[in-house]
């Protein structure tokens, strides 16, 4: 029998059970009401992210950028598109290290845009670089080979 996947709401920060057998792309957050996919990828603070990593059960995938950074600015509309073709299966943050020094510093980031994987609350891939929409999502379902094509 398949698990329950844990699921933060973007909006009030609840987590919510969804069964595996339920379509997510409607689920609505049990303490909010507010859906939980939207097909975009969340901007998120310090604390938006670390819950988003704690709490979800499905793999988060973060986009550390800067608004200053010509690629990362490049590489926008495409993380936008990845998110539309991978949620519900993963969720896409986006996190303004320029607002966020702590957490790119305790992430060791070196370089931007850098994508960095998680999945059980640690992280199993990061790369560095603009990538076009279909790169990302093709890196994302190589390292989550349970991700839906």
């Amino acid at each position: 029998m398949a698990q329950d996947n844990l699921v933060v709401c973007d909006k009030c920060g609840g987590v919510n059970r969804l069964p595996p057998a339920r379509n997510a792309d409607e689920a609505k957050c049990g303490k909010c009401g507010n859906r939980l996919f939207s097909g975009h990828p969340l901007d998120v603070e310090a604390k938006a992210f670390d819950h988003q990593i704690a709490r979800s059960s499905i793999a988060v995938v973060v986009d550390i950028w800067a608004p200053w950074c010509g690629p990362c600015k490049m590489m926008a509309p495409a993380y936008e598109a990845a998110a539309r073709e991978l949620e519900p299966h993963v969720r896409l943050l986006k996190l303004n290290s320029d607002n966020e020094q702590a957490v790119a510093a305790r992430l060791g980031i070196r370089g931007i845009p850098t994508m960095i994987l998680f999945h059980g609350g640690r992280e199993i891939a990061r790369t560095s670089g603009a990538m076009t929409a279909g790169q990302i999502v093709r890196w994302v379902r190589d390292r989550l080979p349970t991700v839906a094509a």
